[in-house]
């Protein structure tokens, strides 16, 4: 999808599935990510990544999590969230329409040989976290307010419909 930037400009709107992966014990699974030219530049996200082709948001968010994590076989839940970002990284900015997407597994050993080149120039690392841990952490987690929109899905289970979470700009 296309938009006009403020000086008239098109953009192009990237369509992006992201995956909130929980483990029997509900701790969810993030990506360690890092700006490939600036490492100290260091940030926490949820697996996901671009529609290709036909695909669809549902298809992406599981190809995008197999690739990322080796995990295979979640069960893809409803649509929690949807949030609009905006963020340099790699040498462009990125505008995205990002749709998140429960899911559950059973399996908590990952396995990042699916990941493509720019994935492995820009991640480091995969972690479980507790809803805790996130609400402890002073690292920069994405999206932002993570913790508590975990502890809401948690103690009332997923929206009716999704939610629109504010929209970002980096």
């Amino acid at each position: 999808m296309a938009e006009t930037t403020g000086n008239g400009g098109p953009v192009e709107v990237r369509q992006v599935s992201r995956v909130i992966l929980l483990d029997p014990d509900d701790r969810i699974l993030l990506l360690h990510g890092f700006e490939p030219a600036q490492p100290e530049r260091t940030w926490w996200f949820t697996p996901g990544g671009g529609l290709e082709g036909a695909e669809t948001h549902e298809e992406a968010a599981l190809r995008e999590l197999a690739e990322e994590t080796g995990i295979t076989g979640a069960t893809l839940g409803p649509v929690l969230w949807q949030r609009r970002c905006s963020f340099p990284f790699d040498g462009r900015r990125w505008e995205q329409d990002e749709w998140y997407y429960l899911a559950r597994t059973e399996h908590t050993a990952t396995d990042t040989r699916g990941q493509t080149d720019l994935e492995r120039r820009s991640v480091s690392g995969l972690r479980w976290w507790t809803v805790a841990e996130l609400s402890a952490t002073h690292e920069t987690v994405y999206p932002t307010r993570l913790a508590g929109l975990l502890r809401t899905l948690l103690d009332e289970g997923p929206p009716s419909a999704p939610l629109a979470l504010e929209t970002e700009r980096a």
